[in-house]
């Protein structure tokens, strides 16, 4: 049975990749609020979505304004510590990646375990908020993804994860779902939304269309081998090139 009203938090503690964050924005799509101005739409079609609320979720020692890239800045909704968003208070935590040479304080680890922990709560880690997940954790002994070129550093780091980042986009285990790098993160939240029962199929997959996302196979198309060989002849190609050329002379004849 869907849900009427959703609480989703997302949980940046040291500031995060922006296409990472805006993936909620899939799940944001999906909800009253959002299809009852589509004036494209049946008035009982948005009604049958749930009412989303959208937390950020920053640390007391990041403060209110939390950094991401691209000089960005995202206004935090409240702390971590704050009672709003405590264990019990939210029904899913989308952790977006964070510089994956961040270190987290026991504070923030223990809150993502504590919510973890809690019934009915899911946790949705995108690209490199594996690192945070798997610091607190959360991960041990379960299957997941993470970015492709990062699966040796997470295999040394955290050696007690299973990872299977090498293949799938994004992978289920339990209530921990996680995705491979940036935009692999929308294609978990279309998967989540289709898959938990909290929106109505109808409803997941209008907002996918509408996002147009979702239509990628969970398996990547190419190999890890034919992956990072890619990259190497990219690295190389930019490596030769040098820096920026001079604009030529902008004369016409």
């Amino acid at each position: 049975m869907s849900a009427t009203h959703i609480h989703i938090g997302v949980f940046l503690p040291t500031g995060a990749q922006f296409l990472d964050v805006a993936t909620v924005d899939v799940l944001g799509c999906m909800s009253k609020e959002y299809l009852s101005q589509l004036e494209m739409l049946p008035s009982h079609v948005a009604a049958a979505a749930p009412n989303v609320t959208i937390s950020y979720i920053s640390s007391p020692r990041q403060g209110s304004d939390i950094p991401i890239t691209s000089n960005g800045t995202i206004k935090a909704t409240c702390s971590y510590e704050d009672p709003r968003v405590a264990p019990g208070e939210l029904d899913i935590i989308v952790v977006p990646g964070p510089d994956p040479r961040s270190t987290f304080e026991q504070g923030e680890l223990k809150w993502l375990r504590e919510q973890c922990n809690t019934p009915g709560v899911d946790i949705l880690s995108v690209c490199t908020g594996i690192y945070l997940c798997a610091a607190a954790g959360i991960l041990d002994g379960k299957h997941a993804s993470g970015p492709r070129g990062l699966q040796d550093d997470i295999m040394k780091k955290y050696p007690q994860v299973k990872l299977a980042g090498t293949k799938y986009r994004w992978v289920q285990d339990g209530n921990i779902w996680s995705s491979g790098g940036v935009t692999n993160g929308n294609d978990l939240m279309a998967a989540y939304a289709k898959a938990c029962g909290r929106w109505t199929t109808s409803i997941a997959e209008m907002g996918a269309m509408l996002t147009d996302v979702g239509d990628r196979s969970q398996i990547y198309g190419e190999s890890q081998s034919r992956f990072v060989l890619g990259f190497v002849w990219t690295l190389l190609k930019a490596w030769f090139a040098g820096g920026p050329k001079s604009p030529k002379d902008g004369k016409t004849a």
